[in-house]
């Protein structure tokens, strides 16, 4: 091709390659993910029953701030729509029945928090561990 005089060759940029493969899923993604449906499950919950809000607001705050900084240590923007695994709530409308949901949902995320913080290389560990902290501390706040 000339352009002002000058030859310039045209050639294949990278952008039809179908060699690039994605690049692998981050240990994370599935910490980042669960932390953004715990997020969504208690905002359910306050949405069935906003007599909760003072208990459940800050909760669902922390799982989101989690899930937002998971995604920036990652690197990797959240997946559009809502989090998978984000059940809404039951329809168990008593205050009780809902904190048992919640109660169940926080023991599990502590425990893969947990398992995450273990698993991880030292630079992860600090936030994996504060995060299975936070999940624990949201364990008491619910009883």
């Amino acid at each position: 091709m000339v352009a002002g005089g000058a030859t310039v060759a045209l050639t294949g940029c990278d952008l039809f390659d179908d060699d690039d493969e994605p690049p692998a899923p981050d240990p994370l993604e599935p910490l980042a993910a669960e932390s953004a449906a715990l997020a969504a499950q208690h905002r359910a919950a306050l949405a069935a029953d906003p007599s909760l809000a003072d208990r459940l607001t800050p909760i669902a705050d922390a799982h989101q701030a989690h899930a937002d900084e998971l995604r920036r240590v990652i690197g990797r923007p959240a997946p559009s729509g809502t989090p998978a695994g984000a059940p809404p709530a039951s329809g168990a409308a008593e205050p009780d029945g809902l904190l048992a949901e919640l109660q169940a949902a926080e023991q599990t995320g502590r425990e893969n928090a947990a398992k995450a913080c273990a698993a991880a290389p030292a630079e992860r560990a600090a936030l994996l561990g504060s995060i299975a902290a936070a999940r624990a501390t949201h364990l008491e706040a619910l009883k």
